[in-house]
């Protein structure tokens, strides 16, 4: 083996990795887009409803993940209270608080 052999090997090696990057850049450029777009959107807004229910207190209007409004008369650290009609009170579990009433929805409407 000569020096020329030799360097000729070592570059063809350096060639082929650097194909390698070169094919994976479509996608990982696919993948930084998909971040991009969806997942940080949805990581954001459910950062804003769990500060939400953080933060729920005596008097806010809610809505429940079944569509339940009510008023919140209790929150406890788990467990909230709802009045959702005259005189008639519900416990729900915090995380089954979807959100407050009156909070754009994912499509903008209210």
């Amino acid at each position: 083996m000569t020096i020329d052999s030799l360097t000729s090997i070592v570059a063809q090696a350096a060639g082929g990795s650097t194909g390698l990057l070169v094919a994976l850049v479509p996608y990982l450029l696919v993948f930084f887009i998909f971040y991009l777009i969806w997942w940080r959107p949805v990581r954001q807004r459910q950062k804003a409803l769990e500060e939400q229910i953080a933060n729920l207190k005596k008097g806010d209007r809610v809505v429940t993940n079944g569509g339940l409004y009510g008023k919140v008369v209790k929150v406890d650290d788990a467990i909230v209270v709802l009045e959702i009609a005259d005189n008639v009170r519900a416990r729900f579990a915090k995380s089954a608080i979807g959100g407050l009433e009156g909070t754009p929805t994912e499509s903008g409407r209210q």
